[in-house]
């Protein structure tokens, strides 16, 4: 397929800029906002009918005026059925300094740490045309956080060193208390990062360490609606794709086969190969939870179409035509013009069908990106 075909108009008012949250105001005056990550909108597509829900049903199965919310997707799922959930954690890998001399100000996103014995680490600079080998950065006004430039890794790729002489478990917790949530640049590009952003840039069940953006489906979930899940019957799996920046890349050839993902680190264990093994044996619902979940299962499954332990790392792009071996449920969010998880939606739910419920979002008021709002495909 082509880049264009994924193409189409997003209004800026949109994308959403935080989850979805109710606004208190406080007795002196002050607001205080109440997130609830699971009240985002949820729309259903069913792959083989080629339908879309969007409104929850009456008695008599007549749409109403009540359009679905994630809470719902425990209505779409039985006893015995598995979800397949990325445990991925995300750390605070945005970090602002100043380079010696001319106190310009630097943005520093950590990409992932190259040698702990050297402190050395994988960064992306901005602007990157004033960051030289040689250059060094200086991260508080009196403290001892510097690290220094020792080579060109891409146009904005460097690797730092960082001198600080102290144990490497304090060296993290110091690096990274000078860092924030890194959030998608659409957002920080609209407002400042708050202290909120923390949980809210955190799926619940984060237990890995090492992502620098979030596996975005997930975090619909609460702890409620876990509950909820587990008591219906569902099982839990759990795999790690440390989820770098290379869902974000521009994707700059029209013809999509030559186009290429960046690498990202993922183990399968024995766990959750037991889980979705015993429910793909059994006919139940596989589901993937998010377009890292995704392209991990597609990358350990065997030709016998049961999954497999996995330790190494990934690079599976995903476009139509694609033929699944694992999943044949998803939970993935609405995402940008021409990006990469666009096209793996679609060739999980059906190009045309897919584009049609895009086309239903947009008309609709539906938000978009890592804190808009839900989709469900499923294979009925």
């Amino acid at each position: 397929m082509k880049l264009s075909q994924f193409k189409f108009k997003l209004p800026e008012s949109q994308v959403a800029l935080e989850p979805p949250h109710r606004v208190f105001k406080n007795d002196d005056g002050t607001e205080e906002k109440v997130y609830r990550r699971d009240e985002c909108r949820l729309m259903v597509v069913h792959r083989k009918s080629q339908t879309i829900d969007m409104f929850e049903k009456d008695e008599e199965g007549k749409d109403t005026d009540r359009f679905l919310t994630f809470r719902n997707v425990i209505d779409y799922f039985d006893d015995g059925d598995a979800m397949i959930l990325n445990d991925t954690m995300v750390f605070p890998a945005r970090l602002y300094g100043t380079k010696e001399k001319t106190d310009a100000k630097i943005e520093v996103f950590l990409l992932r740490e190259l040698n702990a014995e050297l402190r050395l680490w994988d960064v992306l600079v901005e602007p990157a045309r004033k960051i030289r080998i040689g250059n060094k950065l200086f991260f508080e006004d009196d403290g001892p956080m510097v690290a220094e430039v020792i080579d060109n890794t891409t146009s904005r790729g460097r690797t730092l060193r960082f001198l600080y002489d102290c144990p490497h478990d304090e060296f993290r917790k110091e690096l990274f208390a000078l860092g924030s949530s890194p959030l998608p640049r659409y957002i920080v590009e609209r407002r400042d990062v708050t202290p909120d952003d923390a949980e809210n840039f955190q799926t619940i069940y984060a237990s890995k360490e090492g992502a620098v953006t979030a596996p975005a489906s997930g975090l619909h979930f609460s702890r409620e609606l876990l509950k909820r899940l587990e008591i219906r019957g569902v099982n839990f799996g759990y795999l790690t794709v440390h989820c770098g920046l290379g869902c974000f890349d521009p994707i700059e050839v029209e013809d999509l086969t030559k186009h290429k993902m960046s690498s990202e680190q993922m183990i399968v264990g024995a766990d959750v190969c037991e889980v979705a093994n015993t429910a793909k044996v059994g006919g139940h619902k596989i589901c993937a939870v998010g377009i890292s979940t995704l392209r991990a299962t597609e990358t350990a499954v065997g030709t016998d179409g049961m999954l497999k332990e996995f330790d190494g790392w990934t690079n599976k792009f995903i476009f139509p035509p694609y033929d699944f071996g694992l999943a044949n449920t998803l939970i993935t969010n609405f995402y940008h013009s021409e990006s990469t998880m666009v096209m793996a939606t679609a060739a999980f739910g059906g190009y045309d069908l897919v584009m049609e419920a895009y086309q239903k979002a947009l008309d609709n008021g539906y938000m978009f990106g890592c804190f808009g709002d839900a989709m469900l495909i499923l294979d009925d």
